[in-house]
């Protein structure tokens, strides 16, 4: 699109001549045009001073620079995005990462949330501005020493009363970064999920915990579910989820095929199915074994009768879906109940957020419902 005159970003809602204050004052973006041809829309990213480098995406995309308009405080960038996108960015300034003041929904003190006009919306996540401070859980396990060593922080907090552990790799991100404490609640008073109980892990080292490291999941087992059950909340970790992300869903898949007795039921985003030990140091991590580690252990043909596993990927997420597809099928045809989906995003927590607490839900449900792709 080419930008000219004083109303040059007519086109996206915004009216007057860019820099002043009363272009300012009524500047809300970032804001999207659909191309026309069908392949996806314009969004225009705009920065109020003295200099701004440019945007920075969470892996969907290179970073973008930002242009100066004339001589004003006006910096601004056009990025072509596809159809269905949620993405996170931030300004990068004197190497500095802030968040976008003219963006009301933000993922912590440094980030924001864009999205496409045709991304779905997702339910119970509340918009949360960069300077807000999101609500923590009251309860605080101090967990030390043990098989991982180190001391780390674990929350718990019971929704709607607590039942069924709900375990949250990563928890410090949907603690600090996302609020899932307040979506979870909204998801069970608005009857789109039972009671549960969320205990929020935080990891202390992400590569060494989740690399299909069968020591987290005996201190998991032997330490940290005992804390939890003794702290007073009201948990059921006999029925117990796992939820995580990335790395944090190939830590979840393996668990369910080392530890079948301990995790049988999975919620994984994007899991790292590339993963092979070593892998994550190449030059080209993806480009190994189709499904790595995950895909070898479920060719040894497992029992997986029992196993409920929810799998979710970002569309856009081109290089990731080979690799998830196979752990897919195999673990389908190894018996469990499989339950299939792809998000609107590339490798992404912000596209993460429906698919967590859709699939959670469904893990958390009964027996009777076979593979859904």
């Amino acid at each position: 699109m080419r930008l000219v005159g004083e109303e040059a970003f007519a086109a996206y809602g915004l009216r007057g001549a860019p820099g002043t204050d009363a272009f300012w004052a009524a500047a809300r973006t970032p804001a999207s045009v659909y191309d026309g041809d069908g392949d996806g829309w314009t969004t225009l990213f705009l920065r109020r001073g003295s200099e701004a480098a440019g945007v920075v995406f969470e892996s969907w995309s290179e970073p973008v620079p930002l242009r100066r308009w004339g001589d004003t405080d006006c910096w601004y960038a056009e990025v072509r995005m596809p159809v269905r996108l949620r993405v996170t960015y931030q300004f990068l300034v004197d190497g500095a990462a802030y968040a976008d003041p003219l963006n009301p929904e933000g993922a912590g003190g440094d980030r924001s949330i864009a999205a496409t006009p045709d991304a779905p919306a997702q339910p119970h996540w509340p918009v949360v501005g960069a300077a807000d401070v999101l609500p923590l859980p009251r309860t605080r396990l101090r967990w030390a020493g043990g098989r991982l060593g180190g001391r780390r922080t674990v929350r718990v907090h019971p929704v709607g009363g607590g039942g069924p552990v709900v375990l949250l790799l990563d928890g410090d991100d949907w603690l600090h970064l996302h609020p899932a404490m307040t979506a979870f609640e909204s998801a069970v008073a608005g009857g789109d999920m039972p009671p549960a109980t969320l205990v929020f892990l935080p990891a202390k080292d992400r590569p060494a915990e989740f690399g299909c490291r069968p020591e987290l999941w005996e201190a998991v087992r032997d330490e940290l579910l005992p804390l939890v059950a003794g702290s007073g909340v009201p948990a059921d970790a006999e029925r117990l989820v796992v939820a995580g992300q990335s790395l944090g869903g190939l830590s979840a898949l393996y668990a369910a095929l080392r530890f079948p007795e301990l995790v049988a039921r999975v919620a994984c985003q994007s899991a790292s199915c590339w993963w092979t030990p070593g892998s994550a140091d190449l030059t080209d991590p993806l480009g190994g074994p189709v499904g790595g580690t995950l895909a070898a252990l479920l060719r040894k043909r497992p029992d997986l009768s029992g196993l409920r596993v929810a799998f979710d990927v970002g569309e856009h997420e081109r290089r990731m879906l080979p690799h998830c597809a196979l752990v897919e099928k195999l673990a389908e045809e190894a018996g469990a109940t499989v339950r299939v989906r792809r998000s609107p995003s590339d490798h992404d927590r912000a596209g993460w957020r429906h698919a967590l607490l859709r699939d959670v839900a469904w893990a958390l449900a009964g027996p009777g419902e076979r593979s859904s792709r």
